[in-house]
């Protein structure tokens, strides 16, 4: 699309909200902590949270998000709402000529992620995916170098998600581990983890996969396997699950080339576990220290995703990394959704 076409150029980023949940307070706070990014209203079905949040934030309030998005003063709006209900706001938002910023998973169905990226380049706007992950200190480092090419030959890539959720996690409210809401642990806790393995690895040519549902009450599956071949030969392995006892244990990506092997590592990809290559560089004595220590799983990446779309639409300089779009944010969808299909066919899907 011609970028001539998107609508906004100018400084001040102006927010609307809709769903304020548990995630919307780390968009909350990027907000605050983003020059030139504004909140101007948020909206909650539940009118007493939506007023909470708005007498907190300094900003007006809705119950209607329809209603919100007849708003002038709004430029951008950002969807923190259940992952199954992201299609039908983006697609609203699009219509009413915003910009969409939504959280992961953008959709639940390669058909519905197409939907929204179809209805924002007729209205000419921006589909924004978060995908903060990519933000993490130790995240650019290894697509640094992935870049530079010091791997050489990739091999194999590898995730590993060894999570926990309590059976209470999911009966705290009904949209947990439901199939046509949640979608399943693959796109509600391992999304991220999917999408940073083709980001580094690079298109994939085809998957056989495993999914379960062995310790909890749910709908969905909590244990995934499956095996991956990329387009450039190398292999790949996901492993994750919500069974871990008796808590996060480890949330990784590692990849191994003919030239270097290097494990990011942590609950979150926090931390360099492992680091070397054949071809010496300055700072790579002093790698390890490049770190973060997240008080939770989701890190410290959304300011960063917050500052990459208030550049984005100001112009006001490149972005730190390519802002994750639609179609870059449904690749993670079809790979999620093949390796379902793998799992229920005993086949191996294979990509165009």
């Amino acid at each position: 699309m011609d970028n001539r076409c998107f609508i906004l150029m100018k400084k001040e980023i102006r927010f609307g909200l809709i769903g304020c949940g548990r995630i919307a307070y780390k968009h909350l706070e990027a907000f605050k902590e983003t020059e030139n990014a504004k909140l101007v209203a948020v909206c909650d079905k539940n009118e007493e949270l939506a007023k909470k949040i708005a007498e907190e934030q300094g900003c007006d309030y809705h119950t209607d998000y329809l209603e919100m998005l007849k708003r002038d003063d709004i430029d951008v709006v950002d969807v923190c709402t259940p992952n199954g209900s992201h299609p039908k706001f983006a697609i609203d938002i699009a219509n009413h000529k915003k910009h969409v910023l939504t959280e992961k998973p953008m959709s639940l169905k390669v058909d519905d992620g197409e939907r929204m990226i179809q209805a924002c380049k007729d209205n000419c706007v921006r589909l924004f995916v978060i995908k903060q992950n990519r933000y993490n200190p130790p995240i650019v480092k290894l697509r640094e170098a992935i870049d530079k090419g010091r791997f050489g030959k990739l091999f194999i890539g590898n995730i590993t998600v060894r999570w926990t959720r309590p059976q209470d996690y999911y009966d705290q409210n009904e949209w947990h581990g439901s199939k046509d809401v949640d979608g399943g642990m693959l796109f509600t806790q391992a999304s991220h983890h999917v999408d940073m393995l083709q980001w580094m690895m690079g298109p994939i040519h085809s998957v056989q996969a495993k999914v379960d549902n062995l310790n909890h009450n749910i709908e969905t599956e909590d244990t995934a396997v499956a095996i991956l071949k990329f387009k450039n030969g190398a292999m790949g392995v996901i492993e994750a699950t919500t069974c871990t006892f008796p808590k996060n244990l480890e949330g990784s990506i590692t990849i191994l080339g003919e030239k270097g092997t290097v494990k990011i590592g942590g609950v979150a990809m926090n931390k360099i576990d492992h680091w070397e290559f054949a071809d010496f560089e300055n700072d790579d004595d002093s790698i390890k220290e490049v770190a973060t220590f997240p008080a939770n799983v989701y890190g410290f990446g959304h300011k960063e995703v917050v500052k990459n779309v208030v550049n984005v639409l100001s112009d006001s300089e490149n972005p730190c990394v390519p802002d994750v779009q639609g179609e870059e944010g449904l690749k993670s969808v079809r790979i999620i959704q093949a390796i379902y299909e793998s799992s229920e066919t005993g086949k191996e899907i294979f990509f165009d």
